[in-house]
């Protein structure tokens, strides 16, 4: 099981923003230089995050821009607005288990509640965990790096 990397290129994404903002434009190509990815994942992103409401782009000038308070955008509201998971959930149930199969009758039963509980413990910690955090940790590693 993976969580996709749609996530961590977002966060990447957004640091970027944070990092270079007024300093150089913006553009998907730019932020896909970073990320080392192609720009078209770039524009994609940025499409749900703008969504979202997390970013704002200006087509044209190259401008992508972080909306609202660093401290107000959880790692949880990134995480749902580049969709890393299915609509289903964190956990994908193989098929059909064999109903013949004292196991296969009975997985659901043991393990559905089980893995909520897993995927909403992983959704509670997003929750706490902010933009301004890995700014603040971003700043401070890349300040070590001009000692």
């Amino acid at each position: 099981m993976q969580i996709s990397s749609r996530f961590t290129i977002a966060v990447h994404i957004l640091l970027c923003i944070d990092t270079f903002q007024g300093k150089y434009k913006l553009t998907s190509e730019f932020l896909a230089s970073s990320v080392h990815v192609n720009p078209v994942i770039i524009r994609k992103i940025l499409s749900q995050l703008k969504a979202a409401g997390i970013v704002e782009v200006q087509r044209g000038s190259g401008g992508a821009s972080i909306v609202g308070k660093l401290e107000e955008i959880s790692f949880l509201d990134i995480y749902r607005a580049v969709e890393c998971v299915e609509k289903e959930g964190l956990f994908h149930f193989h098929e059909s288990p064999n109903p013949l199969c004292p196991v296969g009758r009975n997985i659901h039963q043991v393990l559905d509640g089980r893995l909520i509980q897993v995927q909403n413990a992983l959704e509670r910690e997003l929750e706490k965990m902010t933009l301004a955090d890995v700014v603040k940790d971003a700043r401070t590693c890349m300040a070590k790096e001009t000692e």
